[in-house]
């Protein structure tokens, strides 16, 4: 099992900046790839970002590109969304996740344990 607590979502102004954190306890944090996924009202939940167990390789969907930037430090068991150039479109409630495996994928049903999430709310 693996606790997972998001922090860093709040309220911003278009063209600004957050840093979303997803600390996680329990089990071996260098066991788990890790996913941010967001999702807004009435829309599914979607894959924003996602990285390796190493670190080495990352996914990025296509409308955060250039954007956004996904890390993580094993020694501080965290994963970080580093949002930069907000936009009104990306205010939603964005939650990270975890699976045991050496691979991220890019599907919400391939993650076994979700944190309970963070709002990022953009104003244009």
């Amino acid at each position: 099992q693996v606790q997972l607590v998001e922090s860093g979502g709040g309220l911003v102004q278009a063209g600004g900046s957050l840093r979303l954190s997803c600390t996680a306890s329990g089990r071996t944090f260098s066991s788990y790839s890790m996913g941010w996924f967001r999702q807004a009202p009435g829309k599914e939940r979607e894959i924003i970002a996602a990285i390796s167990r190493s670190g080495s390789n990352t996914y990025y969907t296509d409308s955060v590109k250039g954007r956004f930037t996904i890390s993580r430090d094993n020694a501080k068991n965290t994963v970080y969304l580093q949002m930069n150039s907000l936009k009104s479109e990306d205010t939603a409630v964005y939650f990270c996740a975890a699976r045991t495996s050496t691979y991220y994928s890019t599907t919400p049903q391939a993650y076994y344990f979700w944190g309970q999430g963070t709002q990022v709310t953009v104003s244009s």
